[in-house]
């Protein structure tokens, strides 16, 4: 049979009571209730053959039915996992097919096949009649692993690990994070808000509104993502006095004797891989993130090493392959106790300080400094010499690739090492494939078009070429902060497909570089842009094609959906383009964004319109038809920027004020559709 499906959340209360009385041991889901009662129609010495989700075999929530099933004897099962039918797609249904005999003999061993890998429906059938993959398997020493999984495939060495080890949660403090209640309310990623909102020495300062947020994100390992912040304004008042639709308190406020405490972390969910980071102190775990809290730095070390090693990721594949990582599986691990943790902690500090290194060198970082390209140029300056956009690409590439293989390396002796104190050199090999270093290699078009995002940054003055790090991110301006570059005065840039104002993007860009690299290699230098921007044009055509056609995607991908420059757009036909910042923005932001850019740049529409009127009718043949279609684009985009103005008068007589505590997607929506869609 393949049983109906319906978690223990979607059950009425009819049902709900009737199953939880009745099937107390796999009241989780209707399947593992069916698996449970099919079991009781047999009679001695019959057989029960079934297909049903996997999660019944490995999954805390189903323990007591497992210990059940394992009372009678497994015949066989095909492992589907999987993709296992072509109309069924996805990572989230995994399924297995199984026999059951109402009967149990001792020693007496089943046949499993296993079908995980191939990801199509006729591979796996192709690897079960080949034959291969199949395990012969004593159903009781899966009781020697705790929350006894089905793991078939477990060789006597690992079900050794299991048996002769304490386990990581014998002497370590598990914690799950706390619930907010409604995360769109309460937290935001940090360059969403004032950052001198953030307290970055909690829990010494509480005066503030914003705490970092450890949680979950992207897979990475060793050091935090840093993207969150959570609001613990008051001691949490308003995400502890959350209510929500039913009237009841919604958040769950856990552990917090432990917050702003340091620790270990990972996701509680995966879709790809595990990975572990250091959380250094003054953080608040949230409910996507797990922790331990370890005292000491070098236990500390030992253990993350171990966590981000090939080991553990083997025995989680026992404990949980159904990539959930609560603290339910993490604290079954076998851990062995390590006497002489010198050089783990000599390894595990350099692969911290790498990674600490690479994230710093991305502008979503709050460890952010500057560009690696601009520090290529500052050190070749230190030195009396200087360096073009492409040496200094070079010299990032160096510094990146250097990075990358010296944690790879360190990260395959960490593996060597606990391959040996475990015994496992029959079932693991210790290298590291690249896709899991999760430090960034160098990317000549990424790594350009972040280039432009820093110089946009030090033209809104969010950077400086002569302060480390944030210049202004909210707070009180200090104009002695900006000599090298100065920042534009009104925090209004405009992207238009000339060069029609004095502080038009692409002139900016263009001074920006000529003041990193000097004047004499500035051509050299634009071209070396344009080349790895792609496009057909001159280099000042192909930069400008990017503003106006890519620069916004890539900024709201790079910043998650939250942009901080915000772009003005008239629509299709590029009849004006405008980008703000929104730490610099004021009430009267929209008002001189009408009267500065968007008359004058009507009234030099017309104008335009004008003089080609007088051309064409001056002109014959080739050149009277390339001015009539001139004419026709300057015309089309003059009608787009008049429907534009009235919609913009409409925010511009308004004189709105945005509070950066509300977060990007709030603000953002209150100006419609004068601001472009985000991508």
């Amino acid at each position: 049979t393949n049983p109906p499906y319906m978690g223990a959340s979607g059950m009425g209360a009819k049902l709900s009571k009737f199953v939880k009385k009745n099937y107390s041991d796999s009241k989780s889901d209707l399947f593992a209730v069916f698996i449970e009662q099919c079991g009781k129609m047999i009679r001695k010495n019959g057989y029960q053959a079934m297909i049903t989700q996997h999660t019944w075999m490995f999954l805390s929530s189903f323990e007591k039915l497992r210990v059940k099933i394992q009372t009678i004897d497994t015949v066989n099962m095909a492992h589907l996992g999987p993709r296992a039918f072509e109309e069924i797609g996805g990572e989230v249904v995994q399924t297995t097919s199984f026999v059951l005999q109402n009967n149990h003999i001792s020693d007496r061993q089943g046949l499993y096949c296993r079908l995980i890998k191939p990801t199509t429906q006729q591979g796996k059938e192709e690897l079960f009649l080949a034959g291969y993959n199949r395990y012969n398997a004593k159903q009781d020493n899966f009781t020697k692993i705790p929350g006894a999984p089905v793991a078939y495939w477990v060789s006597s060495n690992e079900f050794r690990c299991f048996s002769d080890f304490p386990a990581l949660g014998d002497n370590n403090k598990l914690l799950a994070g706390t619930s907010t209640g409604d995360n769109t309310k309460y937290q935001r990623i940090w360059y969403e808000v004032d950052f001198g909102s953030i307290s970055m020495t909690a829990p010494e300062d509480m005066s503030k509104r914003w705490y970092p947020c450890n949680t979950g994100g992207e897979f990475r390992k060793y050091t935090l993502n840093d993207d969150y912040v959570i609001d613990w304004e008051n001691d949490g008042y308003r995400i502890r006095h959350h209510v929500n639709s039913k009237g009841k308190i919604g958040s769950a406020v856990r552990n917090r004797d432990f917050f702003f405490r340091g620790g270990i972390t990972w996701n509680k969910l995966s879709s790809a891989n595990f990975g572990v980071r250091l959380v250094p102190e003054g953080y608040i775990s949230d409910d996507t993130a797990r922790m331990i809290v370890v005292g000491d730095s070098e236990e500390k070390n030992a253990l993350l090493g171990f966590l981000c090693s090939k080991v553990c990721k083997h025995f989680l594949q026992v404990l949980s392959p159904t990539m959930s990582f609560t603290n339910s599986e993490l604290q079954r691990l076998p851990l062995v106790p390590v006497d002489d943790k010198k050089v783990l902690n000599t390894l595990v500090n350099q692969n911290i300080d790498l990674c600490l290194e690479d994230r710093a060198s991305f502008e979503t970082s709050w460890d952010f400094k500057e560009h690696p390209f601009v520090a290529s140029a500052r050190r070749a300056a230190g030195t009396g010499s200087g360096v073009t956009i492409e040496q200094a690409f070079e010299d990032w590439n160096a510094i990146a690739e250097g990075r990358f293989d010296k944690l790879k390396e360190n990260e395959e002796e960490l593996n060597r090492i606990f391959i040996d104190i475990y015994g496992l050199q029959d079932e693991l090999t210790p290298e590291v494939e690249d896709k899991d270093v999760t430090v960034r290699r160098a990317d000549l078009q990424r790594d350009i078009r972040s280039f432009i995002s820093y110089a946009v940054g030090c033209m809104f003055g969010r950077y400086s070429l002569d302060v480390p790090g944030l210049a202004y991110a909210g707070g009180a301006w200090d104009a002695g902060k900006y000599t090298t570059f100065l920042p534009d005065s009104d925090a209004i840039i405009p992207i238009c497909d000339d060069e029609y104002f004095q502080d038009d993007i692409v002139g900016r860009f263009v001074d920006f570089v000529g003041v990193v690299y000097g004047k004499d290699t500035l051509e050299e230098n634009l071209q070396f842009i344009a080349d790895a921007l792609g496009g057909k044009g001159s280099s000042r055509e192909v930069i400008r094609n990017y503003f106006i056609s890519e620069f916004y995607k890539d900024h709201c991908k790079v910043y998650k959906k939250r942009p901080i420059y915000w772009l003005f757009d008239s629509g299709r036909k590029n009849g004006f383009k405008c980008l703000i910042y929104i730490h610099r923005y004021a009430p009267d932001t929209v008002a001189r964004i009408r009267t500065d850019y968007v008359h004058e740049q009507q009234s030099r529409y017309r104008t335009a319109i004008a003089a080609m009127e007088n051309r064409i009718d001056n002109a014959a043949g080739s050149e009277r038809v390339k001015l009539k279609k001139k004419m026709t684009r300057v015309q089309a985009q003059a009608e787009e920027l008049r429907a534009y103005e009235e919609k913009i008068h409409h925010f511009a007589d308004q004189m709105i004020a945005i509070d950066l505590d509300d977060g990007v997607k709030h603000n953002y929506a209150i100006f419609k559709d004068v601001l472009a869609k985000i991508r």
